[in-house]
């Protein structure tokens, strides 16, 4: 995919040689609320929530939003408004959800680690299920179900043995994960499940990854599910639903992608003769194309080995680079002819690994340029950090011509504001 083509399908585009979101120029922007600034084009958010559920609009599915991806209230508004649920993974997430307007019923909790407090607040809050990922999250979950005088809504996370075609970091399917249990397990915690007064077994869970281009381990995952369900229902467990959870790839740079369109004809087939609903847990792919980050040149460098733009977003603004070796686009706010050279972009952290490029051609910039970083919708503003005692960037939601601050650039007060 080209990246005009990007540029489009983020509510990006170039006009009399200006760079927009949606009807605001980046220039406009950066005046308005300064660097680093993340910006994400609503409109983009909205468009992809639709086409997602229209791909799998033959199953009528429960598309939970990833919260991790981006907890910002004014996206989680966004999408909870357009119908959906959300997907999160700490009781902190739990709390962004609820405040941003989703319905608890429409609620899923995930994650290895639940503590107790959190469970309470679950449970408290009346959401459709909590993922349950070892036999003594389970226990305690019971227990706590049973303080509280209310049955605890289940799901269990399998992990099927898939191996998936991603970093390291995001494959959660393959046998060394620490996420979910293997088959036979889950089919114990299940039935141990339907046996206890205080859990109510309701469906099954896997997520093999992040970041995936192809369909193959969706459609793996999903014969384990399948199969499982199967002998669940012999069991005498009836279920409720299937979440296969979500990690469909985006385009970062050369890395491949994954369509809805393709993997609804991928799954869609194999649940033909299943009756139990269709959950789906997106994150990236929903918002990462619909967010940029705005960056200003500070200075121009050049040693006998490189040429150094550095700019005012470092890796605590936008972690992936240096974390994940991620590849995200790089444009001008301002078009120009001049000529590209080969340029590392790199932040003002005191570290050799910050950087936002390497060995890039870009147009050499002036200091005092805008640079718009692409893709950065996802797990950007979300994993950035205070390092360095670098106040956190400022956050806007455009749509249309109309661009509102949702979240307020942090100050050095910030910075020492819990501290006692």
């Amino acid at each position: 995919m080209s990246t005009s083509v990007r540029c489009s399908d983020a509510g990006l585009s170039y006009r009399r040689g200006l760079l927009l979101v949606e009807g605001v120029p980046a220039g406009d922007l950066v005046r308005r609320f300064g660097t680093p600034l993340y910006v994400y084009s609503g409109n983009s958010l909205r468009d992809r929530f639709r086409r997602l559920e229209r791909a799998f609009s033959a199953r009528r599915p429960l598309v939970c939003y990833a919260v991790k991806a981006n907890p910002n209230r004014a996206v989680c508004g966004l999408l909870s408004r357009a119908g959906a649920g959300a997907d999160v993974v700490s009781g902190g997430e739990l709390f962004r959800a609820l405040r941003a307007g989703f319905a608890p019923g429409k609620t899923v909790f995930s994650g290895v680690g639940k503590t107790e407090p959190e469970m309470r607040l679950a449970l408290r809050s009346r959401i459709l299920a909590l993922h349950v990922e070892s036999a003594e999250e389970m226990e305690v979950l019971a227990s706590v179900a049973r303080r509280l005088r209310r049955p605890a809504p289940v799901t269990v996370r399998v992990n099927p043995g898939v191996l998936a075609d991603t970093h390291e970091h995001i494959a959660t399917g393959h046998p060394g994960a620490k996420f979910g249990v293997p088959p036979e397990e889950a089919l114990a915690l299940l039935k141990k499940a339907s046996r206890s007064p205080w859990l109510r077994p309701r469906g099954l869970h896997a997520h093999v990854g992040s970041q995936i281009a192809h369909t193959a381990p969706y459609r793996a995952s999903l014969k384990v599910l399948l199969g499982l369900a199967e002998r669940a229902r012999r069991s005498g467990i009836p279920l409720e639903y299937l979440d296969i959870g979500g990690g469909m790839g985006i385009e970062y740079g050369a890395e491949g992608s994954l369509a809805p369109e393709d993997l609804a004809a991928a799954v869609l087939p194999a649940l033909r003769e299943s009756p139990l609903r269709l959950l789906l847990e997106p994150g990236r792919w929903l918002v990462g194309p619909g967010g940029v980050l705005l960056t200003t040149v500070l200075y121009r460098k050049r040693t006998s080995a490189r040429r150094f733009v550095v700019v005012d977003a470092g890796m605590n603004d936008l972690m992936r680079p240096a974390f994940y070796g991620a590849r995200h686009d790089i444009l001008p706010a301002r078009a120009t002819r001049k000529p590209r050279v080969e340029v590392d972009v790199v932040g003002p952290v005191c570290e050799t690994s910050d950087f936002l490029a390497k060995g890039r051609r870009l147009p050499w910039p002036e200091r005092g340029e805008v640079l718009a970083v692409l893709q950065a919708g996802a797990y950007g503003f979300s994993m950035s950090s205070q390092y360095n005692s670098r106040p956190r960037a400022a956050e806007v939601l455009v749509t249309g011509s109309r661009a509102a601050l949702c979240r307020r650039r942090e100050s050095a007060a910030d910075l020492v504001a819990c501290e006692r």
